[in-house]
């Protein structure tokens, strides 16, 4: 069964590197659908109404994983088919470059409208008063932390436990992006999806990271500046994870990121990371290229790592 799952590991990553997201009946919209009706009927402003809903739609998700292995248990075939299916609805890597790319054209056409209205497609961030800056380096940096979000987690994920490792993972990060944020509706219903989020995420960011001074090459990087800004200001940032994506990569192109971000009413003056230039447009390229190179790598980490089980 660990040569079926590796297999159908490195297909199901094969198959989002070829053909990205379904753009219509995809399963992780699906459960999100599923996830907000549940919550108009099981929100409270309490963190113990949170931990119920949490629980409740992150244990299902992982026995549905968990049954799934039990009945292709005794079948390769299917445990393969089943496990790259999985593997190819839970991520979003091709996806997120794609999300890029049709920014830096946008830009590139100089249609600011259209490039602040693709934003929310990226970052959560009001894009209403963002000038080109400002709007390459909001790419840049959701470039930097979704690679980790969208790709190597499910994908360690998927290595240490399989269909149920997958489908769990990507329920918690789902119902982070749907309640975790610090809003005041969600400020105490939605800190356990946070919570928990920040938890399945420690180590895969930090993997993130590794393979990011591992890859840098490939787009033209600097493997020791990756090190130097990783293992310096990573932790400077306001996410346990997050900042360690982001420095990585800002080291490894010798850009900076950082500064003032506005997500409706809330504003967060962000730290510095990196010592280089502010991001220019065509840095949003070279962060796709680092950013395909570091999930097409810990894809065949997974693969490799279920093959030596």
């Amino acid at each position: 069964m660990s040569r079926a799952t590796a297999a159908g590991l490195a297909l199901g990553a094969a198959a989002d590197l070829l053909v990205a997201d379904p753009r219509r009946g995809h399963p992780v919209a699906g459960f999100g659908q599923a996830a907000a009706a549940l919550e108009r009927r099981m929100w409270r402003d309490s963190r113990a109404a949170g931990v119920a809903y949490a629980g409740f739609c992150v244990g299902a998700a992982v026995g549905v994983g968990t049954a799934t292995s039990r009945l292709t248990a005794q079948h390769p075939v299917a445990r393969t088919a089943a496990t790259a299916l999985a593997t190819w609805a839970v991520l979003g890597g091709t996806s997120l470059g794609r999300a890029a790319d049709t920014m830096e054209r946008h830009l590139a056409a100089g249609d600011l409208p259209a490039a602040r209205a693709h934003l929310s497609t990226l970052a959560g961030r009001d894009p209403s008063g963002l000038g080109e800056p400002e709007l390459v380096r909001a790419t840049v940096e959701s470039v930097a932390e979704n690679t980790s979000d969208a790709a190597v987690a499910p994908l360690f994920w998927g290595a240490v436990a399989g269909l149920p490792g997958l489908l769990g993972y990507r329920a918690a990060n789902t119902l982070d992006a749907m309640v975790g944020y610090r809003s005041a509706r969600y400020a105490r219903f939605g800190w356990a999806a946070a919570r928990f989020d920040d938890v399945v995420n420690w180590v895969p960011a930090r993997l993130t990271a590794v393979l990011t001074v591992l890859t840098a090459p490939l787009a033209g990087g600097s493997p020791s500046g990756a090190w130097r800004v990783w293992r310096r200001d990573g932790a400077a940032h306001p996410s346990p994870n997050a900042g360690r994506c982001e420095a990585s990569l800002a080291g490894a192109l010798d850009l900076r990121l950082g500064g003032r971000n506005v997500y409706g009413a809330r504003v967060e003056e962000r730290p510095v990371l990196g010592d280089g230039r502010p991001p220019a447009r065509t840095d949003v390229a070279r962060a796709v290229r680092l950013s395909r190179a570091v999930w097409v790598a810990a894809a065949a980490l997974a693969a490799a790592s279920r093959l030596r089980r």
